[in-house]
């Protein structure tokens, strides 16, 4: 029997798990990064061990430092989470070899699952679809998928629409699949880019009780990695959901299988089903599953790990559950991560942690961050995980979208806004998914232009300010008219707003909104009444940051002084990093022409290669960094000098 469990991961999955472990009564014991030092999962555990280092190569990835952990602080199983070490057999058989009970698939599983190419090869032995490519791909294969044997997570793929792109793609691929996986093995394989991504949740025991808990549709990505998933899948007909449970169980017993894993496949749109990958541990979007069947998905590991047996008859399937991750992340620059300060994430009363049904309330949040937050390059931009359930889809994404746009989110920029439009699309609402949705969808998903709230947002945000001087009335207010009083913003896209006012008698009196009362205002709330609508501004000033969350959505300003400081002058082609992170590799070398869009260098930062493009036709002058440098927000990384076509500089 399982008495004190360390869990080899961190942030919120590790929070998932502790709770699990409390209401077993079972000891928990938390591993941690430097970064990680005062991580919520860190105070939830009975104890902590520190890895010392910050990048996951020096930490999370040490299988011989967590077993050292998991002995000195008296623990008897290890419990991997997902990512990190969780499919790799090594570290399973180590754990086993030290005495521990291991929380997963045995070391034999893993390995058979561990490489794609060797896993398609069982999956097409056990009778299982796979899709396959010839070795030497031809037009008609186009276009195809370059993806890497060992990983996961959208590291290693590439995207192949002409022949000639293919060795460009394939060395790329492998470099990044080294560098993540420490195997730079790829293959390729059609790519269907309206295929659908469905899985099946596998649960088996040690007594032969192969469990098929449902199916889980994880369409909607961005760069292969998943965004939105729910449970059951839309649209499958009931011969199509038999027999993709049917093939999930043919790979669970083709390796032996034990324990929570899942089956993932191709959807494609004539309804055929291709094998693509197992999972052999946990997956991030187990909460839907646990939402549809009332199951604690984590209770069923820990109990199978002790040798029980699943119950006889599986749970049955009831209402529909999504599942939306929160990334620090903007979608409108090529989803760049954010690093910095997460001041605040609150979601409705009605939102409770790591619940197992979620049905009571509906909602369910499981999150790695509980308050003020930094949030560093060294690990995913993944804040938290918020999941609705509900008696049926349309009812589930509403309440989904509602608790997303309701969310007071200040200090980073994130997916937010775009996860609830998703919500809301009507593509999305009639069930036409596949994984190439939010990019067919990107115009109406992230449309452009200012936003045209944001005046009125300044209007509040300045009578807020007003509010917080320790005048007795609010700056402006005046018994004769005077001139107005001056606030001026910057918006997110760079607009700026002007707010000109007066506090009289008769009221407010704001330039360009002749018909708007002022009802209330403090410091964090001013209510405005505009055209007889009234409307409450919750608003949040940190620095120069002001966050106000209305009906009208949220919106972040920047408050600006009313004498600016000069500019500080770029050089014109300069290149300057747009995150921090680490210089991956570079592509060209000072004095080599380049053309406009033509990749430089890579920058990876929160687990994601971000391309640095040519601004121009040009001459590359100068080339700052090297393979391995670690950048800042803003560095010098190279400069291009710009020439008019056919010319040289």
């Amino acid at each position: 029997m399982i008495t004190s469990l360390l869990v080899a991961n961190r942030g919120e999955i590790a929070r998932r798990i502790f709770r699990t472990c409390r209401e077993l009564g079972i000891a928990t014991v938390a591993v941690h990064s430097d970064p990680d030092t005062d991580a919520p999962h860190v105070h939830e555990a009975d104890t902590a061990v520190r890895l010392p280092g910050a990048a996951p190569a020096d930490t999370y990835l040490r299988a011989d430092l967590i077993i050292q952990a998991a002995l000195a602080a008296g623990a008897d199983a290890v419990h991997p989470g997902y990512g990190f070490l969780s499919e790799n057999a090594e570290f399973a058989s180590a754990v086993q070899e030290a005495g521990l009970t291991w929380i997963g698939p045995s070391a034999s599983a893993i390995a058979a699952m561990g490489s794609k190419t060797e896993a398609k090869r069982l999956m097409a032995t056990a009778g299982v679809p796979v899709l396959t490519v010839a070795a030497q791909p031809t037009e008609a294969d186009l276009p195809l998928l370059v993806k890497a044997a060992a990983g996961g997570g959208g590291r290693g793929m590439r995207i192949v629409r002409r022949l000639a792109e293919l060795e460009g793609a394939l060395e790329s691929a492998r470099a990044e699949a080294a560098k993540a996986f420490g195997s730079d093995e790829v293959f390729c394989e059609p790519y269907l880019p309206t295929g659908r991504h469905v899985e099946v949740q596998l649960l088996a025991d040690e007594h032969g009780s192969v469990w098929t808990l449902g199916e889980r549709d994880c369409s909607l990505q961005r760069r292969h990695q998943k965004v939105i998933e729910e449970a059951p899948a839309p649209g499958l007909s009931d011969e199509g959901r038999a027999g993709l449970h049917r093939a999930a169980v043919a790979a669970a017993r083709a390796i032996g299988y034990t324990g929570a894993g899942t089956a993932e496949f191709l959807l494609a749109p004539d309804g055929r089903i291709f094998f693509l990958e197992m999972n052999t541990r946990l997956q991030v979007e187990h909460p839907v599953t646990e939402c549809v069947t009332g199951l604690d998905l984590v209770a069923l590991q820990l109990r199978i790990a002790e040798g029980e047996a699943l119950p006889s008859g599986q749970p049955q399937i009831r209402g529909h559950a999504i599942e939306a991750r929160l990334y620090a992340e903007d979608p409108e620059h090529d989803w760049r991560p954010q690093a910095g300060t997460l001041h605040l994430l609150q979601l409705a009363d009605a939102c409770a942690e790591f619940t197992t049904t979620g049905r009571e309330g509906g909602l369910r949040l499981d999150s790695g961050v509980t308050g003020p937050a930094a949030v560093g390059i060294h690990y995913d931009a993944m804040l938290a995980k918020v999941i609705a359930w509900a008696p049926t889809r349309a009812a589930a994404a509403r309440r989904l979208a509602d608790a997303l746009g309701r969310a007071r989110i200040h200090g980073l920029t994130t997916n937010r806004d775009l996860l609830v439009a998703a919500l809301r699309h009507p593509a999305f609402l009639d069930g036409r998914l596949h994984t190439g949705f939010l990019a067919e969808h990107a115009a109406e998903l992230n449309p452009a232009g200012p936003d045209k709230h944001a005046p009125l947002a300044a209007l509040a945000a300045a009578l807020a300010d007003a509010a917080a001087r320790p005048n007795a009335f609010p700056s402006g207010w005046r018994n004769l008219p005077s001139q107005s009083q001056l606030k001026c913003y910057r918006a997110a896209d760079g607009t700026e707003h002007e707010v000109r006012y007066r506090l009289t008698r008769t009221g407010l009196h704001a330039e360009g909104h002749p018909d708007t009362e002022l009802l209330a205002a403090t410091p964090g709330r001013v209510t405005l009444r505009t055209g007889g609508l009234t409307r409450t501004f919750e608003i949040a000033t940190y620095g120069d940051a002001v966050h106000l969350d209305s009906p009208l959505g949220a919106i972040t300003l920047t408050a600006l002084p009313r004498h600016l400081e000069p500019a500080v002058h770029t050089d014109p082609g300069a290149l300057l990093a747009p995150m921090p992170g680490t210089v991956v590799r570079t592509a060209v070398a000072p004095g080599e022409r380049v053309t406009a869009g033509q990749p430089l260098l890579w920058l990876e930062a929160m687990k994601m290669e971000h391309r640095v493009c040519a601004p121009a036709d040009g001459l590359l002058t100068e080339l700052r960094v090297s393979p391995g440098q670690q950048v800042e927000l803003g560095a010098l990384l190279a400069v291009v000098q710009q020439t008019a076509a056919g010319q040289l500089p």
